[in-house]
């Protein structure tokens, strides 16, 4: 195969810039990491003096920064982004720095996308660049596609071609981002391996290929728990970095992600609802872990676990579905009621074995706790 290095230079797209202008951002419903915090990367930006890896933004000082949070020299605030173990961020970072791949590991709710999702935006100015993993997620997904009418009228061309987000990744150096790749078939995995190890993305039909400009690389993330998991091959798997992110390891760390976010996601949704108090958000919160872990916080009862997850991600969603059903049919003040319409449907999700579950830990735990007998009530009234 030919080189072609003129026509991969010419081959080279820069990632789609976003269909609205600056003046429509505040109406969207979730805007990317890199507009919704621009003003603390730009802040970061000015403050930061270290040295960056080749098309970065930022150095890995001041991307650990942006993730983990912090106070600049001139006093800016930097709000953190995930809540947890500092040497894991700092492991991902380097990792992006070398010409190894990353790879995020987890169960389901461990922030791995919201990770993923910063870390282009701090590295790269654009998280965007997205191959979503599926079941039915092909190669064109991965490498190219084509316009069909211009492939059928003109043949094949680079102006026929329609490059993927990792091609433009690739060409641009900026970060790739993977999405549940053990989601997709194990055939159109190893497609990565070309990439990964060559830095190159050969176009046969053209008897041409786009190489990697420095920048470049790959987030994707994993998880443990899925059903219709497709393995990862030896050959891709070392290729790729591994950190696997774990749930918070203590209850006040899970209070603190939980509440950050509820506050984020309600400004954003414009719930017209009371934040809720850390002590309602603590009781999910411990609810949650005590299932999770099969015993409560006080180690005296051992507890029967359900067979879904039980993760942060889980606890965001009731506290919002709390917010929305005290917002709009309540008096704006999250009640017990409240969040146990959601609850209820985050813990039983096997109608037969998880209702049981439920129905025990109700018994045997929030009857017999003190200042839980609202909630107590108002599981009853679900049941």
């Amino acid at each position: 195969m030919t080189t072609a290095k003129s026509k991969a230079t010419n081959s080279k797209t820069t990632p789609s810039t976003p269909m609205h202008s600056s003046d429509s951002l505040p109406s969207l419903l979730r805007q990317h990491a890199e507009y919704q915090f621009a003003n603390e990367l730009e802040e970061l930006a000015k403050a930061d003096t270290r040295q960056r890896p080749p098309n970065w933004k930022l150095s890995p000082w001041a991307v650990a920064t942006y993730l983990l949070g912090g106070t600049l020299e001139n006093g800016f605030e930097v709000t953190p982004k995930y809540i947890g173990n500092r040497r894991l961020m700092e492991v991902a970072i380097a990792t992006l720095a070398t010409d190894r791949a990353l790879l995020l590991y987890g169960v389901p709710g461990t922030a791995k996308s919201w990770v993923s999702e910063h870390l282009a935006a701090a590295i790269s100015g654009d998280s965007t660049l997205l191959i979503q993993g599926t079941a039915g997620t092909g190669e064109e997904a991965i490498r190219y596609g084509w316009n069909y009418a211009r492939l059928l009228a003109e043949g094949p061309s680079m102006a026929a071609l329609v490059a993927s987000p990792m091609m433009r990744a690739l060409s641009a150096g900026k970060i790739a981002r993977v999405e549940e790749l053990t989601r997709i078939p194990s055939d159109v995995q190893d497609t990565l391996i070309t990439v990964l190890s060559e830095k190159t993305l050969p176009i046969p039909e053209l008897n041409s290929e786009v190489q990697a400009t420095k920048g470049f690389n790959v987030i994707a993330t994993a998880n443990n728990r899925d059903r219709g998991v497709n393995e990862l091959s030896s050959a891709l798997k070392r290729r790729f970095n591994t950190v696997i992110l774990p749930v918070p390891d203590s209850i006040e760390a899970e209070v603190a992600i939980v509440h950050r976010r509820v506050e984020s996601l309600g400004r954003a949704l414009e719930l017209p609802a009371e934040v809720p108090a850390l002590v309602e958000i603590q009781r999910i919160v411990t609810i949650f872990r005590e299932l999770r872990n099969g015993v409560t916080l006080d180690g005296k009862t051992k507890l029967k676990s359900p067979t879904g997850t039980l993760s942060p991600a889980e606890a965001i969603s009731v506290v919002n579905s709390g917010m929305a059903l005290s917002a709009h049919f309540g008096d704006g003040s999250l009640k017990a009621s409240d969040l146990m319409a959601g609850l209820v449907g985050a813990v039983v999700k096997d109608p037969i074995q998880d209702q049981v579950v439920w129905k025990e830990y109700l018994e045997t735990v929030v009857k017999e706790r003190e200042g839980w007998a609202d909630l107590y009530r108002a599981s009853r009234e679900m049941l």
